[in-house]
């Protein structure tokens, strides 16, 4: 049975309507509190957000239902998805919860939820908790209930973990950077913590007023941040997106530096070091064949898993890997956290340009990614590729590109889309092999 709450990653959707709302927030708050009320000792929640103007309502809500069932309330306001990760396990809270919806636009919001390890919730706590939403739950008596305080220091704690990341001779002097936050969630604390390392630093979406976060700028919009780039002749771009726990690179150039480039050159720099574990990295079926070739020539293996960092991180911690992510940007360093962190990610980068005394365009390239071609074929209902004359096309087309490249066809987890996603060395070949399985899609779904 589908759950009506949580999803891929905890609970999204537009706010106000359908269930993000301040009642459903409220009732989180009282389902994971009492989910967490374990023990004797005095029971306390990290509860932090991004720059969405639904975020004070929605914090309000979660701090009356855990309050009311006798937890204590820890907020740290527009923190990182990262930071409150860390701040539940550094505080030895309960539960954590991060008040985002990521690179979604402003209307939405979520919430995400993590143990008491810093780690998001198994699938098992999240059901667990999804049933007591539908439940009446005892509250605290007058004298139990819970109190909620704000602490100021929480960006300096995370600004100084983040620094933590990088050995202490590295150093960012001379380099010109610009940082795009996505007037998100690491308007402060990522240009903060850049210039505390030494680098001359050009922010732009800085400046969240509750309704433009993710709006034409951050790591899915990077028009604005390579315009940037250009216009002040910076070393290097980093974009974030609205939660800061996503990364993509636009070098001196201009050109993107995506997810696999990343994972490619943090990998393999490990590597050199004799510091990767589990022999290679983690990445989704939506990673370029070209970083499984690249890795492969360097002795190393590409892991794939199911689209979402909650799947990679959960391989990553079955094989003792320390690096993974996704093409999107997600990245997963467990050396240095729970989660994936834009910030952390980056000043491994940075490290990088700073040991290679080579400009940026010739660092981060390591692969030339071989053509991929992704579309959606939404359908009005019924499953299309149960289809006896789809799941034919489809054979043929793994046939066609056996040894020469890969296709995945999948649902959407979120909406009524099938999504296509071919790729191989030949660029027409991969198009006609898309558009062949698309048009037996949409005849099935008609």
């Amino acid at each position: 049975m589908g759950r009506k709450f949580f999803g891929t990653d905890g609970i999204r959707g537009r706010t106000n309507a359908g269930v993000m709302t301040a009642a459903t927030a409220m009732k989180v708050g009282q389902a994971a509190g009492t989910y967490f009320l374990r023990g004797s000792h005095r029971h306390r929640v990290v509860i932090g957000k991004d720059t969405r103007l639904s975020g004070y309502m929605l914090e309000n809500a979660m701090t009356a239902g855990f309050t009311s069932v006798g937890m204590d309330v820890v907020l740290l306001g527009p923190m990182p998805t990262p930071a409150v990760a860390l701040l539940t396990r550094e505080m030895r809270a309960d539960v954590g919860v991060m008040i985002s919806a990521s690179h979604n636009p402003f209307e939405d919001n979520g919430i995400k939820l993590f143990g008491p390890d810093g780690f998001k919730l198994s699938d098992e706590d999240e059901t667990a908790i999804e049933a007591m939403l539908e439940q009446e739950l005892p509250l605290a008596a007058s004298a139990e209930v819970g109190r909620a305080r704000r602490i100021e220091d929480a960006r300096g704690r995370y600004i100084h973990a983040v620094k933590g990341s990088l050995p202490h001779n590295v150093r960012l002097d001379g380099l010109r950077i610009v940082v795009d936050c996505a007037n998100g969630a690491a308007y402060h604390v990522a240009p903060s913590a850049l210039w505390e390392l030494g680098a001359e630093v050009i922010a732009i979406g800085v400046e969240p007023n509750g309704k433009n976060i993710n709006a034409g700028v951050g790591s899915t919009h990077l028009d604005a941040i390579k315009a940037k780039v250009r216009e002040v002749r910076a070393d290097i771009g980093i974009a974030l997106d609205g939660d800061a726990d996503r990364l993509i690179v636009v070098d001196e150039k201009g050109q993107t530096v995506d997810g696999d480039q990343i994972m490619a050159l943090i990998g393999t720099r490990l590597a050199d070091a004799g510091a990767l574990r589990g022999g290679g990295v983690v990445a989704t079926v939506m990673s370029n064949l070209g970083l499984e070739r690249y890795l492969n020539s360097r002795g190393l293996d590409l892991v794939r898993t199911a689209v979402g960092d909650r799947h990679v991180l959960e391989k990553m911690r079955e094989g003792g890997f320390n690096v993974g992510g996704e093409q999107s940007g997600h990245m997963i360093l467990t050396d240095h956290g729970t989660t994936g962190d834009g910030t952390v990610a980056a000043l491994q980068v940075l490290a990088a340009l700073v040991a290679s005394g080579k400009p940026a365009s010739e660092t981060l390239h390591l692969f030339d990614p071989v053509p991929q071609l992704l579309k959606n074929v939404r359908f009005a209902g019924g499953k299309p590729l149960d289809n006896e004359d789809v799941q034919k096309v489809i054979a043929d087309a793994e046939a066609q590109l056996a040894g020469r490249g890969r296709l995945v066809i999948r649902p959407s987890g979120t909406e009524p889309v099938i999504r296509v996603m071919a790729e191989g060395d030949d660029a027409a070949e991969v198009e006609t092999v898309v558009n062949r399985i698309c048009s037996a899609v949409r005849k099935a779904a008609g």
